[in-house]
């Protein structure tokens, strides 16, 4: 039956986003190499989107899916989030969600020294009613409490600083994992729907053995030193999927499951140190690229006794969506305060047919050392803005341009819609930009028109 924000108890989210991990890393999406029983059981349970999509690098993947908005509105610097920006976390809280936030923040302007970089309030301004995170105030290298995510992290928690000499010998995810079940459980207990925001450390490099392959070595922050010559990514892969499964069995736990929408996704592809086997190849990691490898995500949806079990669906998603769907989730009716760039999935979460979208934008100003460009595709086509035509099923490192070389009335129908999406969309960024910079004159099209 169709769920209605008037005709039942508003559902919990907990949005769960994992770090440099593209959709071939999963069993339910192909790969050989990695185990996730977790997942692939939540996909059986629930239901698997094969075309969703991100932005290459970690920032502006963060900034679109938080906001609902096409990163040529509002992205400026690597490593930050205006605080202006109204995000889901506002959203849900003026609805009268209790909110948290854990795992990587990195929104505060570190590495530009930002105004505010320092301000360890961030999190209540976006919304969060409390937090637990590294790279808030603090960075992984240099400086007073400098340290990183996994082997005795430094932790920022509701405005107070967890040293690493303090988190010594814990591991930064089982932290926060704990962190947002304690949180679920203090928010059944006082009568409150709850939204949840995971921004997972893992599987990011540095790749370092996780508790389940330590062993008796010092669980220290020299720990985060990766070994040399070893791959410790399937297991780092396989210790963030036994923490979905922490949270699914807490859900459980509480009563609560059948009222409790879990979505997992990840914020962009897997870095280029990782080569994997899926579907009977060998695949590179394509992070910091505009290729699949560097933008193809994976969404997993599962709802107890809402979403249908099993369902594999190749409606097209990008990371504007969330924000609309959360809202539709809520029951909330959006205003002029609210960003336009997205469509409601959650027609789809419940098993039907909604209105899925014809195309999905990537709109990639890096400001990380990478190429920035842009493209439009639907699940079949990719139309650069340079003209790169591409037929990414089926030649997934993009060495076929078809732009030269239509075959048929479907491809050049398709070539032409596309083309006419772009010629709507802000100029593609052209300029290579630096991490490293205080330059506050970049380019944003904040009131650019629907596209």
């Amino acid at each position: 039956m169709l769920w209605t924000a008037s005709a039942a108890e508003r559902p919990n989210v907990v949005l769960i986003m994992a770090d440099d991990v593209s959709w071939t890393a999963f069993g339910s999406y192909g790969n050989e190499d990695c185990k996730t029983p977790v997942l692939d059981r939540m996909a059986e349970q629930g239901i698997r989107f094969t075309q969703c999509y991100g932005t290459p690098i970690c920032t502006p993947s963060r900034v679109m899916l938080m906001t609902g908005k096409y990163n040529f509105r509002n992205y400026t610097h690597f490593g930050y989030m205006s605080p202006d920006e109204k995000t889901f976390g506002n959203l849900l809280q003026d609805a009268g969600y209790k909110t948290a936030i854990a795992g990587k923040w990195q929104l505060n302007g570190l590495y530009n020294q930002k105004p505010g970089w320092d301000d360890h309030t961030r999190p209540f301004k976006a919304g969060f009613d409390e937090y637990c995170l590294w790279q808030l105030t603090k960075g992984k290298k240099g400086g007073a409490g400098a340290g990183e995510r996994f082997w005795s992290p430094p932790i920022e928690h509701n405005g107070t600083f967890i040293s690493s000499k303090e988190n010594a010998g814990k591991y930064g995810p089982d932290i926060f994992v704990d962190f947002i079940c304690d949180f679920m459980e203090r928010s059944v207990a006082e009568d409150q729907p709850f939204f949840a925001y995971y921004p997972m450390v893992l599987v990011h490099s540095p790749f370092v053995p996780t508790p389940d392959t330590i062993g008796d070595a010092p669980r220290t922050q020299k720990a985060n030193k990766a070994r040399r010559g070893s791959n410790e990514f399937p297991a780092m892969v396989n210790y963030m999927d036994q923490i979905v499964g922490r949270i699914l069995e807490k859900t459980e736990a509480l009563g609560i499951a059948e009222n409790t929408l879990i979505i997992f996704t990840a914020d962009n592809g897997t870095n280029t140190r990782i080569t994997t086997r899926w579907n009977g190849r060998k695949i590179k990691g394509g992070k910091g690229g505009m290729t699949d490898t560097g933008t193809h995500v994976p969404l997993i949806a599962y709802w107890k006794g809402h979403t249908p079990k099993g369902k594999v669906l190749d409606d097209l998603v990008d990371f504007t969506d969330f924000y609309p769907t959360l809202a539709e989730l809520a029951g909330i009716g959006l205003d002029g305060s609210d960003p336009f760039d997205g469509t409601s999935f959650l027609p789809q979460i419940q098993g039907l047919e909604g209105t899925p979208r014809d195309w999905v934008l990537c709109h990639y100003q890096p400001y990380w050392n990478k190429e920035p460009g842009q493209f439009v595709r639907t699940a079949e086509y990719k139309l650069y803005a340079d003209g790169r035509f591409y037929k990414p099923a089926e030649d997934l490192d993009e060495k076929n341009d078809l732009a030269h070389s239509l075959k048929s009335e479907r491809q050049m129908e398709i070539h032409r819609r596309l083309q006419s999406v772009l010629e709507t969309a802000p100029p593609a960024p052209t300029e290579w930009g630096s991490v490293n910079t205080k330059e506050e004159d970049r380019v944003i099209y904040p009131e650019w028109r629907t596209l």
